[in-house]
């Protein structure tokens, strides 16, 4: 009768969740059977292989809710502060799980150091691990800093531009052993300023690699006959930045290809790496290989010589950071203004500036009335504020010719 009975329950409630005291099971009529009412002794065995059976249960654990509070706290906390929550969560999402963070103790650590509140909102923003980091480590951190800088506004100014580069490691040892070391071959405050501005990471190598790389400089310097390895390595570094945090395989690529490439002796490639082609060591081998390679091949195809292309490559190595589609379009950009290749080679800097740029220059130096196939193009790759005045006065002269 039970089977029976259940054989007509609607296909919508084929899978029941049913719970009963003992062996008892009630249902009331107006539910599965009508009007009457059943209660009916069975076998919990026999209902259970009758009946799909869930059990259910609300879970209810105080130590779940402690995390979220946390949560709720420091995204409140954050709204204070102003900083972008959306954006701090896509940058280090893992942070905003943690249950321990500082952020509070953040803020009054760099409000004591002159940081303004939007500063320190930006930080976090941009930056969120920043707020696990301990009072205690901040602050040995910062007097770390400060052996280097020569005020606190100066590392303000550092974290405001770059955050990463002070709270990236957390390891003050290290950083300590660093600044010992670099200091022991002779670099002067001024380099390490440089280098903390430009290339903290350097300060996150590990001993071990920027010792590597020092050693490795002056076995370079011996090969090519300096004879003071020390300054050696203070001009590559003072020029570069980043060289210690590159591959000793990668600076040693790039130095044979800038040897064999241009058939340089001993004493020109030490002016070379020592002076302005310094930051192309930096280089993956593999990108200056095929940029050079197209550098070649379009001035070749705009009637250039062998000897003008080095010249080219050589006065200004700063090309060689130019990616094959940039590099064409600039030439081409110049060329059909009538521009010649041999002005461009004179005055490689112009392309330097954006496409856009030399545009922009070139149809307000033309409607000023200025030849640029016959005059200096040196004024295109001018900074801003001398470029204005030099366009004002020519389009006074215009005018006034003009005018006459």
């Amino acid at each position: 009768q039970i089977l029976t009975a259940l054989g007509h329950i609607p296909k919508g409630l084929g899978c029941l969740t049913i719970m009963a005291p003992g062996n008892f099971l009630c249902m009331r009529s107006n539910f599965l059977f009508g009007s009457r009412c059943w209660m009916i002794r069975f076998s919990a065995e026999i209902l259970f292989k009758s009946v799909s059976f869930r059990p259910f249960g609300v879970k209810c654990d105080n130590a779940d809710s402690e995390p979220l509070k946390k949560n709720e706290e420091l995204l409140n906390n954050l709204l204070t502060l102003g900083v972008d929550i959306d954006m701090a969560k896509k940058r280090q999402p893992g942070v905003f799980n943690r249950t321990g963070t500082n952020e509070q103790d953040l803020k009054s650590f760099l409000l004591s150091k002159g940081a303004s509140k939007e500063v320190i909102a930006s930080i976090i923003t941009r930056y969120p691990r920043a707020m696990t980091r301990t009072p205690e480590s901040l602050s040995n951190r910062w007097n770390l800093w400060r052996r280097i800088m020569t005020s606190d506004l100066e590392i303000v100014n550092i974290l405001e531009r770059s955050p990463e580069s002070f709270f990236r490691s957390t390891n003050n040892l290290n950083l300590e052993n660093n600044i010992k070391f670099l200091n022991s071959i002779g670099l002067t405050r001024k380099c390490l300023c440089r280098l903390l501005t430009n290339a903290p990471r350097t300060f996150s190598n590990s001993l071990d690699l920027n010792k590597q790389m020092v050693e490795f400089l002056k076995k370079v310097s011996l090969s090519l006959g300096h004879s003071d390895p020390t300054d050696f390595i203070r001009k590559m570094i003072f020029k570069n930045p980043f060289i210690l945090i590159q591959s000793t395989k990668r600076v040693k690529a790039n130095i044979e290809f800038l040897q064999s490439t241009f058939n340089l002796n001993n004493e020109e490639l030490l002016a070379l790496i020592c002076g302005p082609g310094a930051k192309i060591l930096e280089l993956s081998n593999d990108y200056t290989r095929r940029n050079y390679a197209n550098i070649k091949e379009k001035l070749f195809s705009l009637g250039c010589t062998a000897e003008q292309v080095q010249k080219f490559v050589l006065s200004y190595p700063d090309m060689v950071f130019l990616g094959e589609k940039k590099f064409n379009h600039k030439i081409d950009c110049l060329t059909e203004e009538k521009i010649s290749i041999s002005q461009i080679i004179e005055n490689p800097r112009i392309l330097d500036s954006s496409i856009s740029t030399l545009k922009k220059r070139i149809k307000e130096l033309v409607k000023a009335g200025y030849n640029l196939s016959t005059s200096n193009v040196s004024l295109l790759s001018w900074s801003q504020k001398r470029y204005n005045a030099k366009l004002k006065k020519l389009n006074m002269g215009y005018n006034t010719v003009m005018g006459n």
